[in-house]
């Protein structure tokens, strides 16, 4: 038959109570750490939200400004005539109707073959005057075509 120790149960709540304490000292310093970083991270957002705002207002600004030139710009667009539409696709299907190749094509527009080849697949677009030159020659017949490559 054993005998029951009084002290042990002294020694158990005492290692229970001295674990607690040195767990509750850890978790204090883990969340001084986070405090600290949190504190960081809401100065860095406020900064942010500073800076984002600042931009929002510089854009606005900028936006006011352009669009009374784009209100300008487009006057004139409608005084000098319509406005000209590109698609890749069509482009495509008009050089290969002609069965031109891309260097062909791009002598009648004023442009190289390489710059075709980048409006077809869509990694360009042609500027405005580019765009006056394409309808030019989308207007053209096969002769005409023929005729225009042979001068050149």
């Amino acid at each position: 038959m054993q005998r029951h120790n009084p002290s042990m149960p002294n020694i158990a709540s005492i290692l229970k109570s001295e674990i607690s304490r040195v767990a509750r000292k850890e978790v204090r310093a883990e969340i001084e750490t986070l405090k600290k970083a949190s504190v960081a991270h809401r100065a860095s957002i406020a900064e942010l939200r500073r800076q984002v705002s600042a931009l929002e207002k510089e854009l606005r600004r900028v936006a006011k400004g352009a669009t009374r030139s784009d209100a300008v710009k487009s006057l004139e667009d409608e005084e000098a005539g319509t406005k000209r539409r590109f698609s890749a696709t069509r482009l495509a299907a008009h050089r290969s109707k002609h069965e031109l190749s891309a260097a062909s094509y791009g002598q009648l527009v004023g442009v190289s073959g390489q710059t075709i080849y980048h409006w077809e697949q869509g990694k360009a677009r042609p500027r405005a005057t580019q765009l006056e030159s394409l309808a030019a020659v989308r207007s053209l017949g096969a002769r005409e075509i023929a005729e225009r490559l042979s001068t050149q």
